[in-house]
């Protein structure tokens, strides 16, 4: 199990799963914005965003593994330790973003089932659905909240691991061996 998160066919498996993750992350947040802000949306997506919410919330700690795999033959400097202090951070985000989905996703289900009952009673429904109008705008603020957060912590660590990648790389001129 030590080795799982360690390597892919020869090289750190780190880099691999942290692009995945820094793709379905902020996708996922920007879905669930959609879908909070969005009714036709909302109801087109259905499950999406709650699936596209645990892909990412199963993504994190294999990075945040892979992350300290990686450290672990590399050592460790200021900028890693940086990075991984960021990484730690993204965790709740997501487990944020995830509820957020389920949320919107039961209030999706609501709606179709109220709609489907006031058609069927005429105008039974009506009045539960009057009552319930703070939902949405507390959806709204819930994703906003949850999908800010998540895509902000997630460029914080994308930058910061980026900045340790490159940074001493970036730094130096090339030598005049190379131009020739």
């Amino acid at each position: 199990m030590s080795d799982m998160f360690d390597t892919f066919f020869g090289l750190p498996l780190h880099p691999f799963i942290v692009h995945a993750t820094e793709v379905i992350v902020p996708a996922a947040a920007v879905l669930v914005v959609l879908t909070a802000v969005w009714p036709r949306c909302r109801r087109w997506a259905g499950y999406l965003p709650l699936a596209l919410a645990l892909v990412a919330l199963i993504l994190v700690p294999i990075s945040t593994e892979s992350g300290e795999r990686l450290e672990g033959r590399v050592g460790e400097n200021d900028l890693i330790e940086r990075h991984a202090e960021l990484a730690d951070g993204l965790l709740p985000w997501v487990i944020g973003l995830v509820v957020v989905a389920g949320l919107l996703l039961a209030w999706t289900l609501f709606e179709k089932r109220s709609t489907r009952a006031q058609a069927e009673t005429a105008d039974v429904a009506q009045p539960a659905r009057r009552r319930l109008r703070w939902i949405p705008a507390a959806l709204i603020v819930l994703a906003l909240v949850a999908a800010s957060g998540t895509t902000v912590q997630a460029v914080l660590i994308g930058h910061s691991g980026a900045t340790a990648v490159w940074q001493e790389d970036m730094g130096t001129p090339p030598s005049s061996d190379s131009n020739e």
